[in-house]
């Protein structure tokens, strides 16, 4: 099944209108960018993100974008006026390794990033030298083709701590009202023997309809059941996700907590590599 994010009528994109956020699925490697069999493995997720910017009540001012593959000991942004690129995939086709994607970094919005974190009591840094990895510049390649928007990467926490990412998105939520589009970047199944077998496709399925049910409830009873995601969503939850793998998943628990009352639902949905991958907005 594949749906699309709702598009909003020229008149709802309204100045200072409050970006929703999503967390989206990023992809493998650079894999928008090469050839894959079937050819069209990854068409409907390219389609979906390329319709984001349509999707939005106005032009992002910036991105903030939590990244699956950034692990630190404490939140981390990026702070450098113009981030290169990390490629940090291995094995690919050497022209993966030659992309680009110049979009400017966004150090003023790292600094407000890090004092919002700071007022609710949550350490965080700025790492000037980091650049874009691959979770971030692929799928951003794709949506915002054009590089001309701001972005600030953010880390995970190396805990892998759910309840803790739920207080980060919290900390981050008022970025949302000052025209920055907040993005969890990851996969809604990420587990690497599962990829390509068939046995996969029913624990994939059983653990996206879970959480699509979860980003569905009222707020509070949404961010408990994904603090406790590992024993909420039964067997199929750790078969989608294995212990100490769930970086691919907790760009989600950000988001879900940047979201505040906003509803989530599934705005996309697509069978890829014998697995469900999805991706969720919240208003």
């Amino acid at each position: 099944m594949t749906t699309t994010a709702h598009t909003p009528s020229p008149g709802a994109r309204a100045a200072g209108a409050r970006m929703p956020a999503f967390y989206i699925p990023h992809g493998a490697g650079p894999c928008f960018f090469m050839d894959w069999n079937p050819p069209d493995t990854w068409d409907r997720t390219a389609a979906f993100l390329r319709g984001i910017p349509a999707s939005l009540p106005a032009a992002p001012r910036a991105i903030a974008l939590v990244t699956a593959h950034w692990l630190a000991p404490q939140v981390t942004l990026t702070g450098s006026a113009q981030p290169g690129l990390l490629f940090d995939y291995y094995g690919f086709p050497p022209h993966t390794y030659a992309l680009r994607y110049p979009a400017p970094g966004a150090p003023a919005l790292a600094e407000r990033a890090r004092g919002l974190l700071a007022d609710a009591g949550i350490a965080a840094a700025v790492d000037t030298q980091r650049g874009y990895d691959h979770g971030t510049f692929i799928p951003l390649k794709v949506a915002f083709p054009n590089a001309d928007v701001p972005v600030l990467q953010v880390s995970l926490l190396a805990s892998l701590d759910a309840p803790a990412h739920i207080d980060c998105g919290r900390a981050l939520a008022p970025l949302r009202d000052e025209g920055v589009l907040i993005i969890g970047s990851g996969m809604s199944y990420h587990n690497m023997r599962g990829y390509g077998d068939p046995r996969s496709t029913p624990i994939s399925a059983a653990f996206d309809r879970w959480l699509s049910d979860t980003v569905a409830l009222p707020a509070a009873e949404r961010n408990a059941r994904l603090a406790n995601w590992a024993s909420a969503s039964g067997p199929a939850g750790r078969l989608s996700h294995p212990p100490r793998a769930e970086e691919h998943l907790l760009p989600l628990h950000v988001v879900a907590g940047a979201a505040g009352d906003s509803v989530g639902r599934r705005v996309f949905s697509d069978e890829v590599l014998r697995t469900t991958i999805s991706a969720f907005r919240f208003d």
